[in-house]
């Protein structure tokens, strides 16, 4: 019954942002009752580790409509404190990327009010955004991406990247477009707490004066509110009627692709997006930041020398010819993201080559379908078989050394793998 009565108040938040998209929400937090919590409480996930506080999701659920009770109290009146920010670096290839893990009765709260918020900025939100939007992901902009190369006829991409976008997001300008569309009391000052809750790591405790802290649940709706107002509204409103052909903009979370008609155009947005970042105390990296040609070959030419490829989502961008004979834009995995997930996949070998066969076997069969349900995508599988073979060749030399006794040969972990086979590649995506 709370689900439907949730709904409700989610549906009528959204009816009235889209009727007048100039309206301004001065009373939301009302609406976050004890119901409310607990439909936050149910879409928040349960297996994530615990923050600073060490309670888990079990633990919390254990009375749960006392704790969510008293959670509400101290919501109303005030007395609800944000925890510190547990900060964990996780390895990425050759780079370490922070995470933030929050206490498990935070992440409620900031579920509750991400619902609020997503409810009003939906309506506001542009069809190309696809981060961390319900009924949109990195294959739903892969596929765009695609269709609007070639429906536009596309010939130069801009690549951009944001230097540092999430630790270097300014609280005050953030606050001050948040304002714009959702100025109640209650939840500004909750956001407020959320990003001056500090950061602790390794037993020190430290506070940031900007940015947001990746992993946290209300983190990814507040990225897309302040990167709709600085890119995807002055993209529609100020820059698209000022262009001579035509153009398109895709974004997922801080990455975006332009792609153009026209070069001067493309240059004219290049020249300007460094000057648009800076308003809003952003920087657009000089040496990540590329314009490339991506022209459609002639039918009966062999290639375009001077065509380039460009990287988005995970994805190099090339143009090919089909089966048929005909130039299409293929997709390959990023050589960064292939080596990143070899390289993965021989260090959890060499971690756990002690463990059990079946252990071990299960949890390799665990990432390769992982990898293969992502970058599993039209015209991709030689990538895939690559990843699959090095998987093997992991498995062999670390099973090799677990023992001392000398190296497996192929002919008999060709015989282990009778017994213990890797799922094969596999297309997941048609796009």
């Amino acid at each position: 019954m709370s689900s439907q009565t949730v709904s409700t108040k989610l549906q009528w938040i959204a009816e009235q942002a889209r009727h007048d998209p100039k309206r301004v929400f001065t009373s939301l937090a009302h609406l976050i009752d004890v119901d409310f919590l607990k439909e936050a409480y149910r879409r928040t996930r349960k297996d994530a580790s615990p923050g600073v506080d060490g309670v888990t999701a079990k633990e919390y659920a254990e009375n749960l409509d006392d704790n969510l009770q008293n959670l509400h109290e101290r919501m109303k009146t005030g007395r609800y404190k944000a925890p510190p920010v547990k900060r964990v670096w996780l390895e990425q290839g050759d780079k370490r990327r922070p995470i933030g893990m929050t206490g498990f009765e935070d992440k409620i709260v900031q579920r509750a009010v991400a619902m609020i918020l997503g409810a009003v900025y939906e309506q506001d939100f542009e069809d190309f955004s696809h981060g961390f939007r319900e009924g949109h992901s990195q294959h739903q902009a892969l596929a765009e991406l695609r269709e609007n190369c070639r429906k536009i006829g596309v010939a130069w991409i801009v690549d951009c990247d944001i230097a540092k976008f999430f630790d270097s997001l300014d609280w005050t300008l953030l606050v001050k477009i948040i304002k714009r569309r959702v100025n109640d009391g209650a939840i500004i000052r909750l956001i407020g707490k959320w990003l001056n809750a500090g950061v602790m790591e390794e037993g020190t405790l430290t506070y940031p004066e900007m940015g947001t802290p990746q992993g946290a649940v209300i983190s990814p709706v507040l990225s897309n509110i302040f990167l709709h107002w600085v890119l995807d509204r002055w993209y529609v409103r100020d820059v698209k009627p000022r262009l001579r052909g035509r153009s398109f903009l895709i974004r997922f979370a801080d990455d975006f692709i332009w792609g153009f008609e026209r070069e001067d155009d493309a240059k004219r947005v290049m020249a300007a997006l460094p000057k648009r970042f800076n308003l809003f105390k952003l920087t657009i990296h000089p040496e990540k930041t590329a314009l490339i040609r991506f022209r459609r070959p002639p039918v009966k030419q062999a290639a375009d020398r001077e065509n380039g490829t460009f990287d988005f989502l995970g994805f190099t961008h090339y143009w090919a010819k089909s089966r048929k004979g005909y130039w299409v834009i293929k997709r390959k995995t990023a050589r960064k993201r292939q080596r990143r997930a070899m390289k993965s996949i021989w260090e959890w070998c060499r971690r756990h080559r002690h463990d059990k066969l079946t252990e071990q076997h299960r949890m390799l069969c665990l990432k390769l379908r992982g990898h293969y349900q992502y970058y599993g995508v039209s015209t991709n599988y030689t990538a895939l078989s690559v990843v699959l073979w090095r998987a093997k060749r992991a498995w062999q030399y670390w099973l090799s050394r677990r023992g001392g006794k000398g190296s497996i040969r192929w002919d008999k972990f060709t015989k282990l793998m009778r017994k213990f086979p890797f799922p094969a590649p596999r297309i997941y995506h048609v796009i």
